[in-house]
């Protein structure tokens, strides 16, 4: 036998670090990772980066082997991911992945995954295969329930990434502007200790998010994530007076700023004399997908 699925989930910026408390939120954007998954007889599951030959595939191989323990019937195959997101840069490149694979082996073994209740999976339990496959290959700290959800279901969510669980969840219309310097930083490398020193500014941020005050909220994030985790704030203050928010996204070192465009086009100049990358983008709302 052979089957193959396909799906897109969208890469993410962040509201709120998880890392110091535990309740997170982040948003998802207009950047997709696209998996492409082919079960089969074989046994086993191994996987491939398009563009990226070295990168390490345990995640991706790990979700396809969670779905299958639970649905299939001891498939083994091939798991093949394209991203548009940059790889360890803040933007949510794990989550994207874990839930495009997620929802393309779901889409191989023909297991209908949707919202409504006719499904025979949600999208929230989906999203939590792929956070659950993150923690045992070791890519992520937290988990990461706040970025996946957010690429799941798109729109902003704020959750408690300790129980998995989705406090709030609302659709934001924005344009979104990113800058990535040329280094890269590993979630799984994050010097929790000094994440958790914050703790008393992460439960204020945590305050806005859950009143809806998604803008202030990153702003507060990105002042005291920055400066724990050793990142210059500079990018954030040159932003501030244009922005509705602005803040570090993830553990680094991309910083996203959210607002009008042609706000957003004014801080690109200041942000265009860094090195790096700078692009623009919009939120999005609609989430993954199968294809």
């Amino acid at each position: 036998m052979q089957a193959q699925g396909r799906a897109v989930a969208l890469g993410a910026g962040t509201v709120l670090n998880a890392l110091a408390t535990g309740t997170g939120s982040a948003f998802a954007i207009d950047a997709e990772t696209t998996a492409t998954v082919t079960l089969d007889d074989t046994s086993g599951v191994d996987g491939d980066v398009d563009g990226a030959p070295e990168a390490d595939t345990r995640l991706v191989e790990r979700c396809v082997e969670l779905v299958i323990e639970q649905f299939g019937d001891g498939e083994g195959g091939h798991v093949h991911t394209e991203s548009d997101v940059p790889m360890a840069a803040g933007l949510k490149s794990s989550s994207a992945a874990a839930n495009a694979t997620v929802l393309a082996t779901f889409d191989a073994l023909g297991v209908d995954v949707g919202d409504d209740s006719d499904a025979a999976v949600s999208r929230v339990d989906a999203c939590r295969l792929g956070v659950r496959a993150a923690r045992e290959a070791g890519v992520t700290v937290t988990g990461a329930f706040d970025d996946a959800s957010a690429s799941m279901l798109g729109g902003v969510t704020v959750t408690d990434n300790v129980d998995d669980e989705l406090r709030r969840r609302d659709e934001r219309d924005w344009d979104v502007l990113v800058w990535t310097p040329p280094e890269r930083a590993f979630s799984a490398e994050a010097p929790v200790d000094r994440c958790e020193r914050v703790a008393p500014m992460a439960d204020l941020v945590a305050e806005l998010a859950l009143d809806g005050r998604y803008g202030e909220a990153m702003t507060v994030n990105g002042l005291a994530f920055s400066a724990a985790l050793g990142f210059p704030t500079d990018p954030a203050v040159e932003a501030m007076p244009h922005v509705a928010g602005v803040s570090l996204s993830g553990t680094g070192p991309s910083v996203v700023a959210v607002g009008e465009r042609s706000a957003l086009e004014q801080v690109r100049n200041y942000w265009n004399e860094r090195e790096g990358t700078t692009w623009l983008t919009t939120t999005r709302t609609d989430g993954a997908r199968t294809i």
